[in-house]
This record gives C-alpha cells, structure tokens and sequence, in this order.
C-alpha cells in the first residue's frame, strides 16, 4: 500500500522497534559537528541490522551534546522507482532510547527545480545538559519494505513548475527498499518545539578540601574555556531566565555552573539579574 500519511510529532519511544545493546555498541557511529551537510549512500557496504523488525542497511551518528538545540533535516531520495522509508531512533548519551520518528514522519515531497522526490521531515532535539553527545540511528522496516510510495509524473511536476495544465496521466509508484540515498543536514539554532534528550545531570561535585600537612602540591590552574559561540550563550541564558521564572533556583545554578564550564561571559550576570527581576 502506498505510504502517504504524515504524523506531525514523534510517536512514544515505547513502541520504537528494540534493538539489542551489543547491535548499538557494535556500529560504527560516525560524528557530525554542525553546521553540516551530508549525502549518504545506503548499500549492501553500509551497516547493516537485520534484528526484530528492522532489516537492511542503517546510517549511525552521533551529535554533540554542547550545542544547544538541534535541527535535522533528514531526506530519502527516491531514484529509479525505488526509495528507502526512514525511521529514526534517538538515543542519549547513555545508548537509551529517547526519541522515536517513524517512517510515517517523513512525508513524501514532490519534486522541484532543484529537487528530485524524496521523504522528508525534520527533527528538533535539545540535548538536556551534562552529555557529551547523543546519537541518531537511521533505519527502515519490514513493515515499510511492504509498502510503496506514490510519487509524481515528471511530467505533471514540469506542468506545474511552468504554469501549464496538468495531463491527466499515471504517477509511478515506488517501491521500499533496504538501501537507498539519503540526505541530513544538521544545524545548532535556538527555538521552540524541540524535543528534550537525556534527563539533566547535576553539575559534579567539587574536590574535597585536603586538610594537614601532607596536601598535595597544588595543581596548574585549569586553561579557561574558550568564548562560547552567541547561539549556545542565548541557549543556557534563556534556559536559566526560564528557570528563574519557574522558581526553580536549582535548576537556574546548574545551567549558570555549565555554561560557566563552558564558557559563558554571561551566565553569572544572567542569573543575578533574573533573580533580582531584572533579567
């Protein structure tokens, strides 16, 4: 049956296909630092789960946790009357599901000038504080590889591009497939609607204090971090703003404390101002 509906938000992570904790640990998770822009070739070469209900080639990556929020523009290109049907799994730091977008996610988009026909959607993601990275696993069904997806006669879509009049011909139909081509492009932006990744981790807890005589030589003063990018900066600012707000002074500390570690100018300022009502 063709696969044409679009769901606007992620489903529960709960009914996410599960995949086993050694298959995590075994692929090969391939950075992305955004701002980037990549085309990925999924083929018999590329990794593979054939586990429960998913089948065939995957695409694993990982994301830095320290950016603030994520935008993800995933898109599968159909070519020769064949596409791949994404689902997306996102995990935390910890290789714990987090985030689940179904193939019924990534709506079909006709194509354009500079586009061919494609599913596509896009995923916004905040990393919740104190991870490193999170990670992004892309795979299909054996429920999508028993679906097609109706896609647009170029000469329908040519018809339109131009402000002619639409023949009435057939479209083609595409069918599922275990590799296909797909297209991410991950930026770092500062909005609302996103997704949050991992629970909160509390700031460590400071050395303790060695008292007598056999202290230990005090060590080098620890290389300041560098200036923090604007966006990141906006991100823990407003997060503290909010928590102030929400008289949750806890919450606001930790965020004032890890931007501060990495590097923030104006954290402190930040959290003094909203806790006197000026911020």
């Amino acid at each position: 049956m063709p696969l044409m509906a679009n769901a606007a938000t992620p489903a529960n992570v709960s009914v996410a296909p599960a995949i086993g904790a050694a298959t995590l640990q075994s692929l090969p998770w391939q950075p992305l630092v955004p701002p980037v822009s990549q085309d990925v070739k999924l083929d018999s070469v590329s990794p593979q789960i054939n586990q429960g209900d998913i089948q065939g080639a995957v695409a694993a990556y990982t994301l830095p946790a320290d950016r603030g929020s994520l935008e993800i523009t995933l898109s599968s290109i159909a070519k020769d009357n064949a596409l791949y049907a994404p689902s997306v799994l996102v995990l935390d730091e910890h290789q714990r599901p987090a985030a689940y977008y179904p193939s019924s996610y990534f709506a079909y988009q006709p194509p354009g000038v500079m586009s061919a026909d494609r599913l596509e959607g896009t995923l916004k993601l905040t990393p919740a504080l104190g991870q490193k990275q999170i990670y992004l696993l892309v795979y299909t069904t054996r429920q999508d590889l028993s679906k097609t997806t109706q896609l647009t006669n170029p000469a329908k879509a040519y018809a339109r591009g131009v402000g002619n009049a639409v023949p009435d011909i057939p479209d083609p139909i595409a069918r599922h497939t275990t590799s296909g081509q797909l297209k991410l492009k991950v930026t770092a932006e500062q909005g609302t609607g996103n997704v949050m990744i991992g629970m909160l981790q509390s700031a460590p807890a400071a050395a303790p204090v060695v008292v007598g005589t056999n202290a230990p030589a005090a060590s080098a003063p620890a290389k300041p971090a560098e200036p923090m990018l604007n966006d990141t900066e906006s991100y823990f600012n407003n997060g503290i703003r909010q928590a102030v707000k929400a008289g949750d002074i806890d919450k606001a500390l930790k965020l004032m404390n890890e931007a501060e570690k990495l590097g923030s100018s104006t954290a402190r300022e930040t959290f003094i101002s909203s806790v006197k009502g000026k911020g």
